[in-house]
């Protein structure tokens, strides 16, 4: 395993790369809001052999750098997606996304449909109805948002946040890394160009062509999803032509890290699928 830095158009993402490369085709996968690369932890080392495995601290998250003047909604974080393919030369992947990174791979598989192999959206978005952690941020509520104590507004996410595991001490060690880098002003600021950029997302197209959608699709859902609910799953299976749904018992919403070997071997199968 190894990570290291690229230049996005100005911006540095982090990705590390794992697997063996073979007769398979690549692994990218992304996480969602307010994750990052850690969520991958425990599924990347289960993954099926001959695959050569990408995942990426989104810009603003994890190691990759603060957004700066760079966009941060799902259309931009699916252009430097194609743009790190591009970089990495990886001609088609199978692309993997959890929440708001869900989203995103569903954006690049409708406008890049031609770079996308497979599709899996594990307890994800719909792009056309997307609850966020702290419930459906309208957007009147952002003016004072940005005016909130990087504490409080911590504090208000973390409580969210726990809601998706069931296991308290993972729980905690993970929100804890995950909001690491949001703890200064800066970070404040990083975190409500996130949820801004999440709110006020304009992405009523893509959420219509999804039913152009060719790649086999597996969509992957926690039972007690309780951010986003599995009537979003069943959703995006029924918009999805030819997807498949696998609902995991008593799971919550971080099923990459509370049941791994479900999540490795549902994307083996999806793999298998032509």
């Amino acid at each position: 395993m190894r990570g290291e830095f690229l230049d996005l158009g100005g911006a540095r993402i982090y990705y590390y790369a794992a697997g063996t490369r073979g007769a398979g085709v690549p692994v990218v996968f992304l996480h969602g809001f307010p994750t990052s690369s850690h969520l991958w932890g425990d599924v990347v080392p289960l993954m099926p052999r001959g695959h050569r495995l990408v995942v990426i601290d989104l810009l603003g998250y994890g190691r990759s750098d603060r957004p700066m003047s760079h966009a941060v909604d799902i259309a931009a974080h699916a252009e430097r997606t194609v743009a790190l393919f591009d970089e990495l030369r990886i001609e088609r992947a199978c692309v993997v996304g959890h929440g708001i990174g869900g989203g995103i791979a569903q954006t690049v598989a409708v406008r890049h449909a031609v770079r996308v192999s497979h599709l899996c959206l594990i307890d994800s978005v719909a792009l056309d109805d997307r609850p966020i952690v702290g419930g459906r941020l309208a957007r009147g509520i952002l003016p004072v948002v940005r005016f909130f104590p990087a504490k409080l507004l911590l504090a208000l996410i973390h409580r969210d946040l726990s809601r998706g595991y069931n296991e308290r001490a993972r729980a905690e060690h993970s929100i804890d890394l995950y909001l690491r880098p949001f703890g200064d002003a800066a970070g404040r600021e990083a975190l409500v160009a996130h949820i801004s950029a999440i709110a006020n997302d304009e992405v009523a197209e893509v959420a219509r062509e999804v039913a152009a959608i060719s790649c086999p699709t597996s969509v992957i859902w926690g039972q007690h999803d309780r951010l986003t609910p599995p009537s979003i799953g069943r959703g995006l299976q029924a918009a999805i032509p030819g997807a498949t749904l696998d609902v995991i018992a008593g799971a919550r919403h971080f099923t990459p890290e509370e049941s791994p070997r479900k999540i490795a071997d549902a994307i083996a199968s999806l793999l298998e699928r032509t």
